[in-house]
């Protein structure tokens, strides 16, 4: 067994929905590292998982009339079907919710607070739920929501136990400068480094407002902080407190791949929760940028988010990985685009690589007789492209150790490339019509084999199907699973002799034109599907009756003023007139609509809803209003001029 070892993490995934070509994006790439390294001889670890806890899943669960736990079941299946159907081969999957993670973040929390660096007081401030993020009045974005996704903030006050994230926050700075490669790309370093500096608060690692969490274990009324419990996962992935040596022989880890929007808890939080727990920190963060739809990032109400399973069955998954480590420059935001996506495949997958294969393939068929010739009369080409090959495998092998899977893949494709020049330099044909060249054109098709040879040992680390298939039709009988980076870098290894086995396209081209009028077509079929299924659950459901109905009284009400309600950046006092009554309620459109904004605007209001105090301020009644996913908001209001109090039937 070797004894270079090399850990790798991909993100602790939310389980709130399925995944979608984003996180698919993420994964691809730590398991595209991994490949390699294993190609390199090390005993490799990469670990993923699902971060299961939190009051979003709480609320989510609720709404599916589920509890938390059968909630994420479902989900979290779909995450291994996803990362089995994409070929990762990922050596733990952590979930919050085992007993292994509970104890080792029960562990490391009693470790921190005996040391007295977690402390109980009470939290009041601003939180994202979506985001399950605490933030300062001063973090906010200009309208006052959270800077990551920009979505509405609540104001929270509860007793919490707090983190002394403060008192790190020099050495950390003195981590950082010691260490400048540990944040990567090297532009995302520099903002970090300014967020400490504007100065590390303490921060909240517990909760008391809901209970689906992992208990504190000196204070069973509070629950783990989301984030405090998911980054330990990356402990609970290698036996932390259960396999010591397995432990030793890992971590440090020597790469958190993350996406950039999470990148702050993994550079700042992370590294002082393990500095408090006295153990050594990751050697490297390395936050990507997103992966963009139409210029946007993907959410479900744009309806720009793409299924990678649906782009699997349609592509395969060799297609779906090369196009996403290919087209995008890693570190940077990229576009997805269903157009260059075929184009990806058909120019560099089906032209340059397959028609190589397949070129080779055949003449060593037509010309020996499917039989790998020997080398022997050299051509005045041969000594460049040994030479293109070498330069290559340098190259690449550094692009690849920083992470650059894009400019691997296009020193790879130069190198796919020069050899199909090769073939029009020395033009094979040509050669097979004299047969005093007959060695010469023998030492052609073995290049062309032993690069192709090369081509699919390197292709391991990023294509999970390919290189099998290329393998099998080279002939070759030596298990591919046995090749190194040593075999993929050596010129030469091919055995002459060997029988090639002519094959179908390995990448066969695909045809724009028919693929979306498929997709035309199952649109078109879904679309019948979904319409039949909504008749059916219309006449299966569960109706009010009128009487029911009639309980509810809407009525519309004119408002007459409203104002901000201090200490709230989301909540305004509305006084309205219904009919001759004057009313006060308390509504939460602050985000959406500047008080002056709705004064003179005749809405519909919940006229008869149970008076309540919310924020201090006496509300009787509700103003209904619409929202999308996206939190985008307005308010309910009628078309026509009609007198307040009138009645909405």
């Amino acid at each position: 067994m070797s004894n270079k070892t090399f850990y790798v993490t991909t993100p602790i995934y939310y389980p709130n929905d399925k995944l979608h070509i984003g996180h698919t994006y993420t994964t691809t790439a730590a398991d595209t590292i991994t490949k390699f390294k294993k190609l390199q001889g090390y005993e490799c670890e990469l670990i993923t998982g699902s971060d299961e806890h939190g009051q979003k899943i709480q609320k989510s669960a609720a709404k599916h009339d589920m509890s938390p736990k059968e909630y994420v079941d479902g989900i979290v299946a779909s995450f291994k079907e996803l990362w089995d159907k994409l070929k990762v081969d990922y050596t733990e999957f952590v979930r919050t919710t085992s007993d292994e993670h509970r104890a080792d973040v029960e562990y490391i929390f009693k470790k921190v607070y005996d040391k007295g660096d977690i402390y109980k007081s009470k939290y009041e401030g601003y939180y994202c739920t979506p985001c399950e993020t605490y933030w300062t009045e001063r973090q906010l974005d200009e309208e006052g929501n959270c800077p990551d996704c920009n979505r509405a903030v609540e104001w929270m006050e509860e007793e919490s136990y707090f983190f002394k994230m403060s008192k790190y926050q020099d050495r950390l700075l003195e981590f950082l400068d010691e260490n400048p490669d540990f944040i990567q790309p090297a532009k995302r370093r520099n903002e970090m480094i300014n967020f400490i500096k504007d100065g590390l608060e303490d921060l909240c690692v517990s909760r008391t407002t809901f209970d689906w969490g992992i208990p504190v274990p000196i204070d069973e009324g509070h629950v783990i902080y989301v984030w405090f419990d998911a980054l330990t996962s990356y402990l609970t992935g290698i036996d932390w407190n259960r396999d010591e040596e397995k432990f030793n022989k890992f971590w440090p880890a020597d790469i958190h791949i993350v996406g950039k929007d999470i990148l702050r808890f993994h550079t700042i939080i992370w590294p002082t929760i393990l500095m408090a727990a006295d153990l050594p920190l990751p050697k490297k963060v390395f936050g990507h940028g997103f992966l963009l739809v139409d210029g946007g990032k993907m959410s479900k109400s744009k309806g720009n988010v793409i299924d990678p399973v649906k782009l699997i069955d349609d592509f395969g998954v060799d297609a779906v990985r090369y196009y996403l480590l290919r087209e995008i420059a890693f570190g940077t935001d990229g576009s997805y685009s269903t157009d260059n996506f075929i184009q990806r495949i058909n120019s560099d997958l089906a032209n340059d690589l397959g028609n190589l294969l397949n070129r080779t393939v055949a003449m060593v068929d037509k010309y020996f007789e499917g039989v790998v010739p020997e080398a022997r009369d050299e051509t005045e080409f041969d000594a460049d492209l040994a030479k293109v090959a070498t330069n290559t495998f340098k190259s690449l092998e550094e692009n690849l150790e920083s992470l650059q899977f894009s400019v691997a893949l296009e020193d790879l494709w130069n190198l796919i490339r020069r050899t199909n020049k090769y073939i029009d330099q020395t033009t094979p044909w040509v050669l097979a019509k004299d047969e005093n060249r007959r060695d010469e054109l023998g030492t052609v098709l073995y290049n062309l084999l032993d690069t192709l040879r090369r081509v699919a040992i390197t292709l391991v680390a990023f294509l999970p199907e390919a290189p099998a298939q290329m393998w099998e039709q080279l002939g070759i009988e030596e298990s591919l699973a046995e090749q190194s980076w040593e075999d993929a870098k050596a010129q030469g290894k091919l055995k002459a002799g060997t029988k090639v086995k002519n094959g179908d396209p390995i990448f066969p081209r695909i045809d724009a034109e028919e693929y979306y009028k498929k997709l035309e077509e199952e649109k078109k079929a879904q679309d019948k599907n979904n319409k039949k299924k909504g008749e059916k659950e219309m006449s299966e459901q569960e109706y009010i009756s009128f009487d029911e109905f009639g309980k509810l009284e809407l009525r519309v009400a004119e408002v007459l003023e409203a104002e901000q309600i201090e200490g709230s950046n989301k909540l305004l006092k509305v006084q309205v007139q219904l009919g001759e009554e004057k009313r006060q309620l308390v509504a939460g459109i602050a985000k959406h609509y500047e008080a002056e904004e709705l004064v003179g605007k005749k809405v519909v209001m919940v006229a008869n809803l149970k008076p309540a105090t919310i924020f201090g301020v006496k509300s009787n009644g509700m103003i209904l209003a619409a929202s999308n996913d996206e939190g985008e908001l307005t308010v309910t209001t009628v078309d026509r001029d009609i007198d307040s109090g009138a009645q909405v039937k």
